[in-house]
């Protein structure tokens, strides 16, 4: 696995395929990638045996770390395929401290910054969506990995705006958010 993730990190750089072509999709299947170049960390999601009874889904995390990507952390679990998600719904987090932690131990530990990543699910009129100020288009299985970094104390993923094809904000779902805000006027109007 950790020879796959810089791979694929380096294809979304290039704007290529995720899936590489050696890869069969019954084995692996790349279902979505993202790389804050900013940040300098990127977060990959894979599904072992896609249609096995026995799948299981992969998250990673990497970090440009003494100039190459480098695999920080992750985690695995089984598949999860939310039905009917009307605007945005994020599941599935994690995160990782940063390899910089490995530069002045073992003060660092409480001072490294977080990497972290969540998994977003899209509903059927979102167009792209913006994580904090980074604009992804939605893809086409309305499924995707966000990742960024922040301050070890903070921890907070960036604000995640849904937008439709002309603009229009649709909802948003802030740091420390559970639901986005359609949501939670949909939730207020059945009260």
């Amino acid at each position: 696995m950790e020879t796959l993730l810089p791979g694929v990190v380096r294809r979304v750089l290039k704007g290529a395929a995720l899936q590489p072509r050696w890869v069969p999709r019954r084995v692996l299947t790349v279902v979505s990638a993202d790389v804050d170049t900013a940040g300098g960390v990127g977060a990959v999601w894979v599904v072992w045996r896609p249609k096995s009874p026995r799948a299981r889904e992969h998250t990673a995390l990497l970090e440009w770390y003494d100039e190459q990507w480098s695999y920080v952390g992750g985690g695995i679990g089984s598949p999860s395929d939310p039905a009917g998600v009307d605007v945005i719904e994020v599941r599935g987090g994690g995160g990782a401290l940063s390899l910089t932690r490995r530069l002045d131990p073992p003060h660092s530990i409480a001072t490294a910054p977080w990497i972290g990543c969540v998994e977003v699910h899209l509903g059927q009129d979102v167009s792209h969506v913006l994580i904090g100020n980074r604009r992804v288009d939605a893809p086409q299985q309305r499924k995707l990995i966000a990742a960024w970094k922040s301050s070890h104390a903070d921890r907070a993923r960036p604000v995640i705006v849904a937008l439709a094809p002309d603009g229009t904000e649709l909802s948003r779902i802030g740091p420390h958010d559970v639901l986005d805000t359609h949501t939670w006027a949909r939730l207020r109007e059945e009260l």
